[in-house]
């Protein structure tokens, strides 16, 4: 056992040095493994994991939907999106807000990175709000918690790695997921609507309606006539059952490239291309890596009856279905704050379904639960990684973003609540 004492040691001192999470994951999975067994051979378990993970055929989407938010992240798309969403709401009270809210989905369902359209799309949508007297604070909330909120849409890149992680069917958790995202957009955007209102009647200076104007509606939606194939190729595919996942993201990704490189003109096929496709395959690649060496780790804790002995732990605390699901959520936001979502499902979710499933828990209405609130927990103080990205992106404080996130973070948690109390909103569609 001395290498074991040697070992564990080395282990937490890379995690401290900041060490590839894949190495730390992989150390773990290796250390524990060897004490189960003390036998060599045993690591011979991450390889087996490593070649199965390898012949799963949806894994070829992950790779692909990530190529495509990279391109569309240097296109001009975001801007032509958010164009035509001004168009279609900009007459409302609160329609600017709405706008940002809606786009803000989209551009995250197909990047699958809130992260990314804060920095992508808030850079475009932030001057336009303040332009629309919307106060900082407001503008800097709506920005910051909005940014994934498309993450429950197709093709959410989140949504195939917990496919793949607890074995379920994926278009089953798109359509399980459907619902519960217009939800969270429905009620953040009668917040906006209510805000403009209460400002109206504060007499404060507020947002100038824009008449609505079929011309523009249909001139922003011209613009974006090769952006709109995009949903319309995911949602045939997805929700029609015409085609597997891994066939939906090749199809795409072709089209993508066709349109931005040959037909926009907005990606240089031999300049811009080329590096997009590195940068994407690195993230691509870190995640696959992550998984393989994750699932060495899951195989140990199946083998030595962790969530088993977890239950165990949970069922002598309660048995109650609905007290296990408020514990739950509470656990799950704390992970989101300090987690980003891919690695907090290659680590907990094979903890979690098991147990899950013992309380008699649906896998799709987990599976919505859980992606809530690591939506959550991106924007949820002191330490969500979409209020940092917000601060470093418009060079504001900290604080101020956590002041700012308040009220979206409490109308998010009561949609959670809804959701989490009431499986028949995730299972309605499913």
């Amino acid at each position: 056992m001395s290498w074991l004492t040697i070992l564990i040691p080395a282990i937490l001192l890379i995690a401290l040095c900041e060490a590839p999470l894949f190495a730390i994951i992989a150390g773990l999975s290796m250390v524990c493994l060897l004490a189960a067994d003390l036998d060599f051979q045993a690591l011979q378990t991450i390889l087996i994991e490593m070649n199965r993970l390898a012949s799963m055929p949806v894994l070829v989407a992950l790779p692909l939907f990530t190529l495509v938010g990279g391109i569309l992240t240097e296109s001009k798309a975001p801007q032509r999106i958010m164009n035509f969403m001004q168009a279609l709401c900009g007459w409302l009270p609160g329609g600017p807000a709405v706008a940002a809210l809606g786009s803000c989905a989209f551009f995250t369902a197909l990047t699958g990175a809130s992260g990314v359209t804060i920095v992508a799309v808030g850079s475009i949508l932030y001057p336009i709000l303040r332009e629309q007297q919307y106060q900082d604070k407001f503008t800097l909330g709506l920005l910051t918690t909005s940014g994934s909120l498309g993450l429950l849409f197709p093709p959410s890149l989140p949504i195939i790695l917990y496919g793949v992680v607890a074995q379920v069917d994926i278009p089953r958790i798109y359509k399980a997921a459907l619902l519960p995202g217009l939800l969270l957009i429905f009620v953040l955007a009668l917040y906006a609507f209510a805000h403009e209102l209460a400002r109206r009647r504060r007499g404060a200076a507020h947002s100038r309606l824009q008449p609505f104007s079929w011309s523009r509606l249909a001139r922003t939606f011209r613009e974006g006539i090769w952006d709109w194939p995009i949903a319309g190729i995911i949602l045939v595919g997805v929700y029609g059952g015409i085609v597997t996942i891994a066939e939906v993201s090749a199809v795409v990704l072709i089209y993508v490239i066709i349109v931005e490189c040959f037909v926009l003109r907005e990606i240089h096929f031999f300049k811009q291309l080329p590096a997009i496709m590195v940068e994407s395959a690195m993230l691509a690649g870190a995640i696959i890596v992550i998984l393989s060496v994750a699932m060495g780790f899951t195989g140990y804790l199946v083998d030595e009856q962790i969530p088993r002995r977890l239950l165990g732990l949970l069922t002598d605390l309660t048995r109650n279905k609905w007290l296990f699901l408020a514990g739950l959520n509470l656990f799950l936001i704390a992970v989101g704050c300090i987690m980003d979502i891919f690695s907090a499902i290659i680590i907990v979710v094979p903890v979690i379904v098991p147990i899950a499933i013992e309380y008699g828990i649906d896998p799709l209405h987990l599976c919505v639960i859980f992606l809530i609130n690591l939506e959550i927990g991106y924007s949820t103080p002191p330490v969500g990684m979409n209020l940092f990205i917000a601060a470093l992106k418009f060079q504001r404080p900290i604080t101020l973003l956590y002041r700012a996130s308040v009220p979206y973070l409490i109308l998010l948690l009561i949609v959670l609540l809804l959701i989490t109390y009431i499986p028949a909103i995730s299972l309605v569609a499913s």
